[in-house]
């Protein structure tokens, strides 16, 4: 069985060698066959290739008359300048600028909206600590009501302050 599958093997190695050298010899006779077609074909190669055109020379053979390319006629330069002076001359008027805008913000102001909910919870306890400060001087009888909440003002209007 072995013997079997290296034949066909080398049965289908020679075969692909042989079809191989083939192609190669019809290139090489393609490509040698080349030169004498183009020989004949000299006029239809003239033919193929791109004609020159002649922006600002004027030849003086006939045969390149028909390569020659007409000048430009010039553009109405005076319409052209009268539309830009025109346009130059409208003013456009801005009623929808916000001047706020073009104001620089301060540095900080972004860390002042960020931390702006943590200071209101923190205000809030500091109300409720300085609240029951108050009850327990009162509970233990240090001072009177008065002074407490006195006290309690001071302390609001110095925390006041200080966020400043």
């Amino acid at each position: 069985m072995t013997v079997m599958k290296n034949e066909e093997k080398v049965g289908t190695l020679e075969e692909e060698s042989f079809k191989r050298k083939e192609r190669l010899k019809a290139l090489k006779r393609k490509h040698d066959d080349i030169p004498q077609k183009e020989a004949s074909d000299v006029g239809n190669i003239f033919d193929a290739l791109p004609r020159p055109k002649f922006r600002s020379y004027r030849p003086l053979d006939e045969g390149l008359q028909e390569s020659v390319i007409e000048d430009a006629a010039p553009g109405d330069v005076a319409e052209e300048v009268q539309a830009q002076l025109e346009a130059a001359n409208t003013r456009v008027v801005i009623e929808q600028l916000d001047i706020s805008n073009l104001a620089p913000r301060k540095p900080d102001w972004d860390l002042k909206r960020d931390v702006a909910r943590k200071l209101e919870r923190l205000e809030r306890r500091t109300q409720k600590a300085i609240a029951e400060l108050i009850r327990e001087r009162l509970r233990n009888g240090q001072e009177d009501l008065g002074t407490a909440v006195s006290v309690g003002a001071s302390t609001n209007q110095q925390l006041d302050v200080d966020d400043d």
